[in-house]
């Protein structure tokens, strides 16, 4: 469809790592929109990710070994699993259906369905920040995985078998290679593996903040005001918040962890869960990664970074507004010892925030069944920022009438996740 200069604008609810993307992307076309969020740019997740352009994190969290695993993860002082138990009568029902998922099967279809969406995550996000303040902060990299031996390698066959699948490649790297490749990293892990072309956002809240103004600079209009809800009619969308309604031709809702209050009302069935992400920047770092590192066992990433080293990464089901716990970011603490123990820092500032987690841990991408008018575009879980550009360009593409290039029919807001 075509939007005149003159046509009531498209009202993207969020303006995190995606919203942002969306909105950008639509203005380039020559869309009018409207970039709505309670706090400004990249003040959430975007802001407290872990950077990483991660093209190979399309593996989902609940493979079919997590019946095995997850006991150990919830009870091992050192496990990247936390579950609070005020929360557990609520979050039942999620937990269940994100537990029935956990099958060799689902994770390989899963996979296949995600990998589309990020495989080219560095061009894509090179192509959003051509020519804004935003391109200085992508640097292109190579991504390590670390494991203690082979051993621990070979026991994640499953998920590089699903790698190579999708086309992926990597260099295996031996205590030797490894210690060339990272010489500050201790004797924990002494086996590596490579993964050419990925990126770092080295500044994840400021690349977000220089991307909003790439927008206003193209004439997109910000307004912050937390958004209730959403009603769209024959002649358009009127989006109800704290203060004065807002009249939009479109809505795309963009809202992270707080979408689902907002699309449910408009046929969602997907079902979503608040995943609380933990991050502790390490200001002036030295002695640390040259290069961002996974480690496997703890599923915690150690990412160098502009002025500092940013640990994170784990995973806890605690609820929307839970006060952050202290256990997650000691876990972070005593990894990065284990990893760099000459690692040293000018002082070091833990966040959290909650990241949008569904069910079958596909994203919620397309149209709502209440309204043509209104699309979805969250729950993209730990790959919010990989995905962003993509999904940004695919929304864009299906608000103007232009053809997907991806096949959003596994993404649609009313499958049952």
């Amino acid at each position: 469809m075509d939007f005149a200069p003159d046509a009531p604008p498209v009202a993207v609810i969020g303006a995190g790592i995606v919203g942002v993307a969306v909105a950008l992307s639509l203005r380039r076309r020559g869309v009018p929109v409207v970039l709505i969020d309670r706090e400004g740019p990249g003040a959430g997740a975007s802001h407290g990710n872990g950077g990483i352009l991660a093209r190979c994190a399309f593996i989902p969290v609940n493979t079919p070994d997590l019946w095995r695993t997850a006991p150990g993860m919830l009870l091992s002082r050192d496990g990247p699993l936390f579950v609070r138990g005020a929360a557990l009568p609520r979050l039942a029902p999620w937990l269940w259906r994100f537990l029935a998922n956990a099958t060799r099967g689902r994770a390989e279809t899963v996979a296949r369905q995600t990998a589309p969406l990020l495989l080219d995550s560095l061009d894509q996000h090179l192509a959003l920040a051509e020519g804004t303040p935003a391109a200085r902060f992508i640097r292109p990299t190579d991504y390590l995985y670390l494991y203690r031996d082979r051993a621990g390698y070979e026991a994640d066959r499953f998920s590089w078998t699903l790698r190579r699948q999708a086309g992926m490649t990597w260099t295996e790297l031996d205590e030797a290679a490894l210690r060339a490749r990272e010489p500050d990293l201790s004797g924990a892990r002494r086996f590596g593996v490579a993964l050419p072309d990925h990126g770092v956002i080295t500044d994840p809240g400021a690349h977000v903040a220089a991307l909003a103004e790439a927008f206003a600079d193209a004439g997109g209009q910000s307004v912050r005001a937390r958004v209730r809800a959403v009603e769209p009619d024959d002649g358009g969308v009127t989006l109800h918040t704290d203060g004065a309604d807002i009249r939009a031709g479109h809505a795309v809702i963009a809202a992270g962890a707080w979408s689902d209050a907002l699309a449910r009302p408009l046929g969602a069935r997907v079902r979503l869960e608040a995943e609380s992400g933990y991050h502790v920047d390490l200001a002036g770092a030295n002695g640390g990664p040259r290069h961002p590192v996974m480690d496997a066992a703890r599923k915690m990433v150690v990412v160098p970074m502009e002025g500092r080293v940013r640990l994170a990464g784990l995973v806890e089901f605690a609820g929307l507004d839970a006060a952050p716990a202290r256990a997650p970011t000691e876990l972070l603490h005593r990894g990065v010892a284990d990893l760099f123990p000459a690692l040293r820092h000018d002082g070091a500032t833990p966040w959290t925030g909650p990241r949008p987690a569904t069910t079958d841990s596909l994203p919620v991408i397309g149209v709502l069944p209440a309204s043509a008018r209104v699309v979805a575009a969250y729950g993209h879980q730990h790959v919010g920022l990989t995905a962003a550009a993509r999904t940004g360009r695919m929304v864009t593409d299906l608000l103007t009438g232009r053809p997907v290039d991806i096949d959003l029919a596994p993404f649609r807001p009313d499958r049952r996740g």
